[in-house]
């Protein structure tokens, strides 16, 4: 028989995780709708975000929760200074200069950070740290709650922007027809460096709620959820935010229900096994368009 109770805490603490994930695939997303490029580097984002928000509460012991804003607005200007001298030069020229590009960054971006937080592992503790809210019979810890409602403050944010604002809608335009938006007077260029440094802030964003929940991190941490949030946009679908944030709640469910029931070891294998059969039963991804 199903132990309700246990099913309820699986898609709940699913749910926490999915919020990292979401964060992280939807700012892929957003930065391959609007420019079609392949960042195998964006988890380096998330980790530089980590590292940029232990830093300052080291410093000033500032409710890391206050920091967010701070670590989100320094990867849009380290997001845009990558797009221009990386990524600008490159656009057009092929999948492969792309591939290739972002897998000298993440080597970069990894080596720089260990010179200069060193390679340690690191955590830091919450102020609300072994605080719990009682919801039914679970037990919730109040950073979960908190890390949720953060995540939808900002993907509510995130819509409004795209949806009530004149460069959103830009955006959205190069997203959907990248010469068309041209033929109309829409700055393309504009649009690519706003959403690749919107794409890393998300990604900024990630990486301090990771560091928020008790995770530890090192300057190596954001290969493995790099590849999650790729296994995300591909299950949701490619240039989908929509599909973006149910991939991000089906592969946090989905791994925190293997863990319980088959094991650790297990984890990330059934949520790439879900992938697989979406992909066998609709390839373009729960939220992908049907057509070319």
């Amino acid at each position: 028989m199903v132990d309700f109770g246990i099913l309820l805490q699986i898609v709940f603490w699913g749910v926490y995780a999915g919020c990292i994930y979401i964060l992280l695939a939807t700012g892929l997303n957003l930065i391959f709708g609007v420019m079609k490029v392949v960042n195998f580097a964006h988890g380096e984002f998330l980790m530089i975000g980590a590292y940029i928000t232990a830093t300052i509460f080291f410093i000033t012991g500032i409710n890391p929760y206050a920091i967010i804003l701070l670590s989100m607005l320094a990867l849009i200007a380290i997001g845009a200074v990558v797009e221009r001298l990386c990524f600008r030069p490159i656009l057009g020229t092929g999948k492969l200069n792309e591939i290739f590009l972002s897998i000298g960054l993440i080597y970069i971006i990894q080596n720089s950070a260990a010179v200069i937080w060193g390679d340690e592992w690191q955590s830091i503790k919450s102020p609300y740290e072994g605080v719990s809210i009682p919801i039914g019979s679970l037990n919730v810890p109040l950073d979960y709650i908190i890390i949720m409602v953060v995540t939808a403050g900002i993907l509510v944010g995130l819509w409004l922007f795209l949806k009530r604002t004149k460069i959103g809608r830009e955006m959205r335009a190069t997203s959907q027809n990248r010469k068309g938006a041209m033929l109309v007077g829409i700055n393309v260029e504009r649009m690519d460096i706003i959403s690749f440094g919107i794409g890393c802030a998300l990604a900024a964003a990630a990486g301090t709620l990771w560091v928020v929940s008790g995770q530890v991190f090192n300057p190596y941490m954001g290969s493995i959820p790099a590849i999650k949030a790729f296994a995300i946009i591909i299950l949701g679908g490619l240039g989908s935010i929509p599909g973006a944030i149910v991939g991000g709640l089906l592969y946090g469910i989905a791994e925190n229900g293997a863990a319980y029931y088959f094991g650790g070891i297990w984890k990330d294998a059934v949520s790439f096994i879900l992938l697989i059969i979406v992909l066998v039963i609709r390839p373009t991804g729960l939220f992908g368009e049907s057509g070319e």
